[in-house]
């Protein structure tokens, strides 16, 4: 959601369903939005919000150079893997059981592939 206030002030608020994270993504997504937003409109935007619909409480963001750059940096990071046609591997950890797109990039599968890889290269003899 994106809430324009009387004072002209652009705010944007990200939605998210669980409990409050510890990670930085949620962070990240809201400040590329607004860089988005700042982009679109030719204005700064200082501050955005994410809702947290199991508490039902914002948690305001502060837009500070260093998140500004930690976007910028991910966002270089995955035009160099697209650019090579690599995707990164999956992690299979907490973060997982939550995701979207937990069907689709099925962690648990490629955790146990990898193991069987790992596996099969255990006892390989090498020259």
């Amino acid at each position: 959601v994106v809430e324009f206030h009387l004072d002209g002030t652009i705010y944007p608020v990200e939605y998210k369903h669980g409990k409050r994270k510890k990670w930085i993504n949620d962070d990240l997504q809201l400040a590329a939005q607004a860089m988005c937003l700042e982009e679109m409109t030719g204005g700064t935007i200082g501050r955005g919000a994410i809702y947290h619909a199991s508490s039902r409480r914002r948690r305001e963001v502060s837009f500070t150079d260093e998140l500004r750059g930690a976007v910028k940096d991910a966002v270089w990071a995955i035009r160099k893997m697209l650019g090579r046609g690599e995707l990164p591997a999956a992690v299979n950890d907490a973060r997982c059981k939550e995701c979207s797109l937990n069907q689709i990039c099925q962690p648990e599968a490629a955790a146990r592939r990898k193991l069987r890889e790992l596996k099969a290269s255990l006892f390989a003899i090498e020259d």
